[in-house]
């Protein structure tokens, strides 16, 4: 049976004719042990070996008398690149569970956090998302909602809120209660230390509906540690290509701009003769989670620029969109095709007028062939990858 909290001290608040419920705060995490906590942190994913999380740190915590510690190395132990944590409504639950809250009269998901030194980044922090499986097919009780934060989060050393909006999402089934994600580009070498306290929903009244689309220019890759990077290189392409591919998003090289810019390696050692990688949100996003696009409906071209390291490299696509299997594909595509490179940084550009942009989940994409190119192989570099107006 699904669990249905029952709202105490309830105010019915009319207002322009929706009715909305104030009522008593439910926590996620208010204190070690504490009878309030609802949820388990027990869907661990990605590179799940590079996290440590301690649930009763004692070092300062923002209320009561212990705090989330959570540890991340970024050292890739899985190859993903990035790892999180969910916390769900019953352990491991990964929508097989029929063991949900219905949660419609909050609107709003805010928690404390703080870095052990300033600086560390928190890449995502979601409520809900628990809707489909690896393989795109639909859990059996899936959320009713997917939404995330709506930048990463860079935290300071001090105890700060922070708050998802939940205003006119339905939250009539949550399993998937909170969820925080790191990804190794945005965290030092030697990993990051973060900490979380008093994580809940509320009702506020003063919140309403955000406006969705997106600020530009509107990054794919600003900089390896850029706030601003949205989309991750998670898509290899075909299921050989993590042999034939080495892709480095931290090369600090000649960069066109900043500190670093993208070099991409690529062998035909598996023999499959090409080879290409999707920039997804989510990681590994292949049209199988609902609410993931990114609405970009405005932009009118993605430029980027390039260069070989050699000269004569060719490129046979770079694409925006085109992700169509799935139950959330994108929702159009966009390509520059059959380009060669030179040895000296050059700008290209993507025609996106008249593309419908409202949903789109690859906004990225390259792809070559052996047949084209150097057999012993290519290197290319890649900087300032951007939507603009």
């Amino acid at each position: 049976m699904r669990k249905f909290f029952v709202l105490i001290s309830v105010l019915a608040v009319i207002t322009a004719g929706s009715v909305f419920a104030q009522a008593d705060d439910f926590y996620i995490y208010a204190d070690k042990n504490s009878p309030e906590n609802h949820f388990i942190p027990s869907g661990w994913m990605g590179d799940t070996g590079d996290l440590k999380m301690n649930d009763q740190s004692q070092k300062d915590p923002h209320s009561g008398t212990t705090a989330l510690e959570i540890g991340y190395t970024a050292k890739k132990s899985g190859g993903n690149g990035w790892a999180g944590i969910t916390w769900q409504s019953a352990q491991n639950n990964w929508g097989q569970k029929d063991s949900g809250f219905d949660l419609s009269g909050f609107n709003k998901l805010s928690f404390w956090a703080k870095g052990a030194n300033g600086g560390e980044v928190v890449t995502v922090a979601k409520v809900g998302g628990i809707i489909s499986k690896p393989d795109g097919s639909s859990v059996d009780f899936p959320d009713t909602l997917n939404v995330e934060y709506k930048d990463p989060i860079r935290l300071t050393d001090q105890w700060q809120e922070y708050y998802i909006n939940l205003s006119g999402e339905d939250l009539a089934y949550v399993n998937g209660g909170f969820s925080i994600v790191f990804n190794a580009d945005h965290s030092g070498v030697d990993g990051q230390t973060v900490y979380l306290d008093d994580i809940k929903f509320s009702y506020d009244e003063s919140l309403g509906i955000e406006e969705t689309g997106s600020n530009f220019p509107f990054y794919v890759y600003a900089d390896s540690t850029s706030l601003d990077n949205h989309f991750i290189p998670s898509g290899f392409m075909p299921a050989t290509a993590a042999r034939d591919i080495k892709l480095d998003t931290r090369w600090q090289n000649l960069p066109f701009s900043g500190d670093t810019c993208i070099r991409v390696q690529y062998e035909n050692v598996s023999g499959t003769r090409w080879a290409g990688v999707y920039w997804q949100t989510p990681a590994n996003n292949w049209g199988s989670v609902a609410n993931a696009g990114f609405n970009l409906q405005g932009a009118t071209k993605l430029t980027f620029w390039a260069r070989g390291d050699k000269g004569g490299e060719i490129v046979t696509e770079f694409k925006v969109g085109g992700i169509a299997s799935g139950e959330y594909a994108d929702s159009d595509s966009a390509s520059l095709t059959n380009v060669t490179l030179t040895d000296e940084w050059q700008k290209y550009e993507i025609d996106l007028r008249g593309r419908d942009l409202s949903y789109i989940i690859g906004g990225f994409c390259w792809a070559t062939n052996i047949d084209v190119n150097d057999p012993e192989g290519v290197v290319f570099y890649i900087d300032e990858i951007k939507f603009e107006k």
